[in-house]
């Protein structure tokens, strides 16, 4: 029989997938749009790029389908292997995430070849969320495929947030930052934009490296990336880092700016969050008897660091009742990075890695359970979207003679919790609202193993 906590946490998680999910949003977010009275007629192009994006896709057909008998619906969404949706309009292109691929590379110039066919007064969706900017790849002139993947490779190896990486991808894209308003304006479109956001922040600008929305950073900001993390010519193309020169002298245009959308009709909506997720997470563990706490949805930093310091308050909270009285849950989101030493292949992702880092900083906490997972539901290198324990989960480690700290230190999460049998595994979850984490904190629990 399962342990009492453990359903509890995946209870949690699902409330939290819940209310992300595009088939209830999207159509929400498409009554308010387009109001009775004002629904597309004619021409309406649908592009997008994200994990879910076909999803969102499917759930625009349903919704056109039922409210939008004048309109022409026709479109191209790319999204992640295996993150297909059914869409009857809409051709949807499944491509590689995070490292960009060649079929990603074709689906995005599709979509700009069509973009560049619209006319005056026809309307462009786009759907956006999480993964887009890897699977936006359309580089800039003179870059190829090849240099876009070596270069996202080494932002990835180097530990970079996903913040940084898409200021500097979205410098080398001629589809990113913006450029997807920048040429549908350019044709008299008007352009409407939903957003599902997995960024701290929720900046549209972030969400998917912003290709409908105004981007704040420059060349300059691209440059100093690379430098930051000691990313020379040994392990960057020669092509990239002779375009962001350039782009930082000023010799080919930057991207898109506010002044640039004054006066044009160009709207970014974002239509879910990880807060929002977090704040449904919240009102479900209530129900268990919990009181909740939620640290934040902008949590960043690396992932083993970030569960010593979340160990820290679940053991303040049980051993000097912080914040009010047991039971209670610590709920928090963002968006943490794990950085590899050389030779380090490492197995797992982030979410794995802060859970097996708690679990290894709290043989004292011997009654806290908790679950850490990304909600897209794939969690770095392998296809489980994180990982939960319960007491009865110690117990079998210590039954079995596991120790936590040898596989943290070899990265290998994924390794311990599939042994433990206290994988997430839900598949594709077809949304993406950057990662979930909760710890649950039983009253009478103390500071005892």
């Amino acid at each position: 029989m399962a342990h009492p906590e453990e359903k509890i946490l995946k209870d949690t998680f699902a409330a939290a997938l819940a209310v992300a999910e595009p088939k209830h949003i999207v159509p929400e977010c498409l009554a308010r749009i387009f109001p009775a009275g004002s629904e597309p007629k004619g021409r309406c192009l649908v592009i997008g790029a994200g994990k879910a994006s076909a999803a969102m896709a499917t759930a625009l057909e349903s919704h056109a389908s039922s409210h939008w008998p004048e309109a022409q619906l026709e479109g191209i969404v790319l999204t992640r292997y295996g993150h297909a949706s059914p869409t009857k309009y809409i051709t949807i292109v499944e491509a590689g995430h995070p490292v960009p691929d060649q079929a990603g590379m074709d689906g995005a110039a599709q979509m700009m070849r069509r973009v560049g066919e619209l006319k005056t007064d026809d309307i462009l969706i786009a759907l956006v969320s999480g993964g887009g900017s890897s699977l936006l790849t359309l580089p800039q002139a003179g870059i190829t495929i090849g240099d876009m993947r070596q270069t996202t490779e080494a932002l990835l190896r180097s530990g970079a947030p996903i913040e940084e990486m898409n200021i500097v991808r979205k410098h080398l894209s001629a589809i990113l930052g913006g450029n997807v308003a920048r040429l549908a304006i350019a044709r008299g479109a008007r352009v409407e934009a939903l957003l599902i956001s997995d960024v701290t922040g929720d900046s549209p600008a972030d969400i998917a490296s912003g290709p409908c929305a105004a981007d704040y950073s420059t060349y300059e900001d691209a440059c100093a990336i690379l430098a930051k993390y000691n990313l020379g010519s040994d392990v960057i193309p020669a092509s990239v880092l002779t375009h962001l020169e350039k782009g930082r002298s000023g010799l080919i245009p930057e991207t898109l700016k506010e002044l640039d959308l004054v006066n044009q009709p160009v709207r970014n909506h974002v239509i879910a969050t990880a807060h929002r997720s977090l704040e449904a997470a919240a009102e479900c563990v209530r129900q268990f008897g919990y009181t909740p706490f939620i640290l934040g949805d902008t949590i960043t930093g690396e992932a083993k660091d970030v569960a010593l310091v979340h160990a820290g308050l679940a053991r303040e909270a049980l051993t000097h009742g912080q914040w009010g009285a047991l039971p209670m849950a610590l709920i928090s989101g963002g968006e943490c990075t794990v950085t590899l030493p050389a030779g380090v292949k490492g197995r797992g992702g982030r979410c794995s890695e802060f859970l097996l880092s708690l679990f290894a900083a709290t043989p004292d906490l011997g009654g806290i359970a908790a679950l850490a997972a990304d909600t897209d539901g794939i969690d770095g290198s392998e296809k489980n979207a994180g990982a939960w324990f319960t007491p009865a989960t110690r117990k079998r480690a210590r039954d079995e003679h596991k120790r936590a700290g040898q596989y943290l230190a070899a990265h290998d999460c994924y390794g311990f919790f599939s042994e433990l049998g206290a994988l997430v595994e839900t598949g594709p979850t077809l949304t993406n609202v950057n990662d979930f984490r909760i710890i649950l904190l039983p009253a009478g629990v103390g500071a005892k193993p």
